[in-house]
């Protein structure tokens, strides 16, 4: 059960840190753009306190495999762990994301805003991941 032993205050923290952004991402920030980017004709808005869970527990397993990743950098530094977490975003999440959005003929500026959220969200948590492992 090796696997399992993380600091969970550290993953449960990065997490929060990643919902938190997202809410101020999409909600304040980008909400005019990011709205009618997705915004389909004829669909009704899903439940906001059941999508806001399912993103939760998402950045929650997010948070658990930067973590297991940092960890084996060995690297205890905010900008080491944020070097590890950019590289992740730009390495495991930015590329499918991507091919999603080509093949799905989404607007560019919609990958834009989704790769950047990402990106900056890997960052601050692998930085906050390593310094508190």
């Amino acid at each position: 059960m090796h696997f399992l032993q993380v600091n969970f205050a550290a993953v449960l923290t990065a997490a929060v840190i990643q919902w938190i952004l997202g809410w101020l991402w999409y909600g304040v920030l980008f909400k005019k753009d990011y709205t009618a980017l997705v915004q389909k004709e004829g669909t009704t808005p899903s439940s906001a306190g059941g999508v806001m869970a399912l993103i939760f527990i998402a950045n929650l397993i997010l948070c658990f495999a930067l973590v297991k990743i940092v960890v084996l950098t060995g690297w205890t530094t905010f900008g080491r762990g944020s070097l590890v977490g950019a590289v992740c975003g730009l390495g495991f999440v930015a590329p499918p994301m991507f091919a999603q959005h080509i093949s799905e003929k989404q607007p560019f500026k919609l990958f834009g805003i989704n790769a950047l959220y990402w990106l900056i969200a890997m960052y601050l948590s692998g930085g906050v991941l390593a310094i508190w492992q």
